[in-house]
């Protein structure tokens, strides 16, 4: 409608976004991929130059809505995630997708408590035989 149009004249900002809710996003949504599917039938039927440049926009408009949309499930799911972790006691998990990706050979690593720690004999020698202070630096 008009609205639409005149809400993607100028590309929706993402800080704009995270202040709607839900069903908000789900209709700004819903506008702007009407919006692009009136757009691209403009594109076949020959439309005016002008529509054809606000195509990519509005495809960016539709990613920032979603990306925002998917931002804030996951930020209430981890907010969820971590009260129930206060309610019980030991170790909770994360699901796979809300941890840290990185790289497998930075998961596989072992922690910093295990690379730093040392064997019985080597703590012993370091005890027994500290590093010498020398009164001239080389």
């Amino acid at each position: 409608g008009a609205a639409a149009a005149a809400a993607v004249m100028a590309p929706l900002k993402a800080h704009e976004l995270r202040g709607k809710n839900k069903t908000e996003l789900e209709g700004q949504l819903k506008d702007l991929k009407s919006e692009l599917s009136a757009l691209r039938v403009a594109k076949v039927t020959g439309g005016a130059p002008n529509k054809l440049s606000k195509i990519k926009s509005v495809r960016k408009s539709v990613a920032r809505v979603l990306t925002v949309y998917r931002q804030s499930q996951r930020s209430a799911l981890k907010a969820k995630i971590d009260d129930d972790a206060t309610k019980k006691k030991g170790k909770v998990h994360l699901p796979l997708d809300m941890r840290f990706k990185k790289t497998r050979a930075i998961r596989k690593r072992l922690t910093k408590e295990q690379t730093n720690k040392k064997t019985l004999k080597a703590s012993k020698k370091a005890a027994a035989f500290p590093q010498r202070k020398f009164a001239l630096k080389a």
